[in-house]
């Protein structure tokens, strides 16, 4: 049965018990979709050490680009707040929009249109199969909270977005805010 918490829009916070998981360590994820077919999202927090014009030579505009997930990395995935600028684009929720035209995109980019408060890319993306994430909520692997940011969510480019979040979170969790990213090393 479909998890009714999990809904698109919301935030995936990864349990510190997937510490050791090299995809998603101490992640945000954005949840983009969640249905009986599957579940797709976003994580926020994990920026790669190009810009999209290392990527796309069309894009003259050096905005940095995150690691999505652990699915599709050869290919490029954007997230906005600006549907009246970009056609063709999905509605996640509050503001924020998947996709969309990526030739007027480029060219709303280089003229300065969009700014990178506006837009944020990711190589690759998260994804479940049927009931996969569900099953990862029964196992206590993700907690989902409320993305109280809304389409603001695109500016939370900080790598320590998942240690705000365990201090937000309290009670158990607040230990985990310092706790070294790999323990085993401590």
């Amino acid at each position: 049965m479909l998890n009714k918490t999990a809904k698109k829009g919301k935030l995936l916070i990864a349990e510190p018990a997937l510490t050791g998981d090299v995809s998603f360590n101490r992640s945000v994820v954005l949840l983009a979709e969640h249905n009986e077919e599957g579940s797709v999202g976003f994580i926020l927090n994990k920026p790669l050490e190009y810009d999209i014009c290392d990527l796309i030579t069309e894009i003259i505009v050096p905005f940095k680009v995150y690691n999505g997930g652990p699915v599709e990395q050869d290919n490029l995935y954007f997230i906005h707040k600006v549907p009246h600028l970009i056609e063709g684009s999905i509605e996640i929720s509050d503001g924020i929009y998947w996709g969309g035209d990526f030739e007027k995109t480029i060219s709303l980019i280089n003229n300065l249109t969009i700014t990178e408060a506006d837009i944020r890319f990711f190589l690759g993306y998260s994804g479940w199969d049927s009931l996969q994430l569900d099953q990862e909520l029964s196992s206590k692997s993700w907690v989902v909270v409320k993305n109280e940011y809304e389409s603001d969510i695109i500016e939370k480019s900080s790598s320590a977005f998942w240690k705000e979040k365990m201090l937000e979170l309290g009670g158990d969790y607040l230990i985990w805010s310092n706790a070294p990213e790999n323990p085993t090393l401590n």
